[in-house]
């Protein structure tokens, strides 16, 4: 079986691709979650967050934004204390403000994803990499995402993480043709 190559030979990893990675997401829950973990991935490597990814799930309440946005002080030491995730207070801080942005994203339009999806016509982005060295770090939509959810009060949110995101949550199909779950998830939506 043929698939991705960044996964390498780490057993979560090839779990999360094989699995997960690139399945479109129409839950907020699911949303919320990639946006903050995409967050604490900048300047790190997707394995530490994805091997810290429980830890996170428990620290910061199922990646509830709802309990989240209300986070005081208190809290926020708490989680520079936990060795279990990533212990940087300007993504703590801004995990906090995030969650009261999607909030309000949410409220203006019905739901996170149908804010995302917008930005798409629905529709799955199909990609035909033929080696992960064509696979963009960023795109013309993730400059705009990028921009719109800044003018929105997100932060980390630049447009290289936002393309993680979109990858991570199938907006855009970018697994290599040659990968086994490329043409599994062609059509998905």
């Amino acid at each position: 079986m043929t698939r991705c190559p960044w996964p390498s030979t780490d057993p979560l990893m090839i779990e999360y691709h094989d699995t997960e990675w690139g399945v479109p997401v129409h839950d907020d829950l699911k949303w919320f979650e990639f946006i903050v973990l995409d967050a604490f991935q900048a300047g790190l490597s997707w394995r530490t967050i994805l091997h810290k990814r429980e830890n996170f799930r428990k620290a910061l309440d199922e990646f509830d934004p709802a309990v989240i946005s209300k986070y005081q002080e208190e809290k926020v030491q708490e989680l520079m204390q936990d060795a279990g995730i990533v212990r940087n207070q300007l993504k703590i801080r801004s995990t906090i403000s995030n969650a009261i942005a999607f909030l309000e994203l949410q409220s203006e339009f019905g739901s996170f994803d149908q804010y995302i999806w917008g930005f798409t016509n629905g529709k799955v982005i199909q990609n035909a990499w033929k080696s992960m060295q064509d696979v963009p770090a960023k795109t013309i939509l993730s400059d705009e995402i990028s921009k719109n959810l800044k003018n929105r009060g997100f932060k980390f949110v630049g447009s290289t993480i936002v393309y993680s995101f979109l990858q991570s949550a199938g907006v855009v199909n970018d697994h290599v043709c040659e990968c086994f779950r490329y043409s599994e998830l062609k059509g998905f939506r």
